[in-house]
This record gives structure tokens, C-alpha cells and sequence, in this order.
């Protein structure tokens, strides 16, 4: 992990032993382009004291995380808001902003380690319906019991979840942090050297 502003440090495939797939680095997600120019994935070192210990949980089950987001920029949750301003799925960057701009939420699934295939969660990450939320029983059994899986590892190692996406969770008290403006990462932003 990189030392970063604003206790930021980046993940790594290697260092962490995690894989890495951000989907707002490309065009598979729900505004189909790329929102980051950058492919970097940095997150608060307080989530990533807790995240090392869900790490150590899933590792002794033979599962690895897959990341799809943790620190977001403010000027892409703008851009995600202006496409989709749904408050049940997208904190709203007028008001409040998004833990994720402050570092303190992370997007993650669990897959296997050996064959790196993702555990079926129901649905796809940023599907924004009803089926996405923890509770919704319009999945299957095997995907409600792994949703259950990685809602066990990722609260005993000490993280607030959110209820209606299974992949989000984040610090307790994740908005009393500052928001964090990405030019302030230097060479590293995700923005392509755009001001936040």
C-alpha cells in the first residue's frame, strides 16, 4: 500500500492479494463510459485496517476479495449523480456526498481463490433494483446464503453495510470524514488531472 494525501493509501493485486476490477475505469457500468481516466484504487487507511481483517476471514474460507470501488472522486460521483439521481442507490453530491469520496466505502464481491470466479450474489454489481438490496428473496438460495457470507466477514471485521446494495459497505461514521478533491493524489488521480 502507497502512502498517500489525506491518509489515502493505494491497493494493489500484488501487495494485498486481491483482484481488481473497477468498473468505473471503463464502460461497464451503468453510464456506459468511462468515468475515471485513471485506474487506481485508493481507500482510507482506516477502512483498510478493517478490510486487512476481513482479508484474513475470507482468505481461511479459500476467498479472495474482488474490488469494483472505494475511493471515489467528488467530481465522478457528480458525474454518476447527473446520470442517475437516485438516492436509494447514489448519495447525493449536492447535499452530503458520498462516503466513497471521502475513502471510507468500499464496492467488493468474494470470489474463489483458486479458480478467481466471483460467489453469485443475484445480481450484477450496480444493478439498481430492488433485487440488489440484502433482504430482497428474489434470488436464489445459494446467492442469498452468499450475500450472507460476505455481509458475516465484512461486519465482524467491524463495517457498516448499506441496505439496498450488497457489494457497498463502508466505516461507521464513514461522512464525518472530509471529502477528499482526487487532484490532491497527484500523478495518481483518477480523474485524468481534472480538479474535483
Amino acid at each position: 500500500m502507497k502512502e498517500s494525501h489525506h491518509n489515502l493509501l493505494e491497493l494493489t493485486q500484488e501487495k494485498d492479494n486481491i483482484v481488481i476490477d473497477l468498473y468505473y475505469a471503463d464502460t461497464r457500468n451503468f453510464t456506459n463510459k468511462a468515468v475515471y481516466k485513471n485506474k487506481h484504487c485508493f481507500a482510507h487507511q482506516d477502512l483498510l485496517e478493517k478490510f486487512n481483517i476481513a482479508k484474513l476471514q475470507a482468505q481461511a474460507l479459500g476467498l479472495i476479495f474482488i474490488v469494483f470501488d472505494a475511493y471515489r472522486p467528488p467530481a465522478a460521483q457528480f458525474i454518476l449523480w447527473d446520470h442517475t439521481p437516485d438516492p436509494n442507490f447514489l448519495a447525493n453530491p449536492y447535499l452530503n456526498g458520498s462516503a466513497h469520496s471521502r475513502g471510507t466505502a468500499i464496492d467488493l464481491n468474494l470470489i474463489d481463490a483458486i479458480t478467481k470466479e466471483p460467489l453469485d450474489m443475484g445480481t450484477k454489481f450496480d444493478e439498481f433494483t430492488e433485487k440488489s438490496w440484502h433482504g430482497n428473496l428474489d434470488i436464489s438460495n445459494q446467492a442469498q446464503k452468499n450475500r450472507l457470507l460476505l455481509l458475516g466477514i465484512m461486519t465482524a471485521a467491524g463495517f457498516d453495510w448499506y441496505s439496498h446494495e450488497w457489494w457497498h459497505y463502508q466505516l461507521f461514521g464513514a461522512k464525518n470524514y472530509p471529502l477528499i478533491e482526487d487532484h490532491l493524489l497527484g500523478q495518481s488521480n483518477l480523474m485524468g488531472g481534472q480538479k474535483s
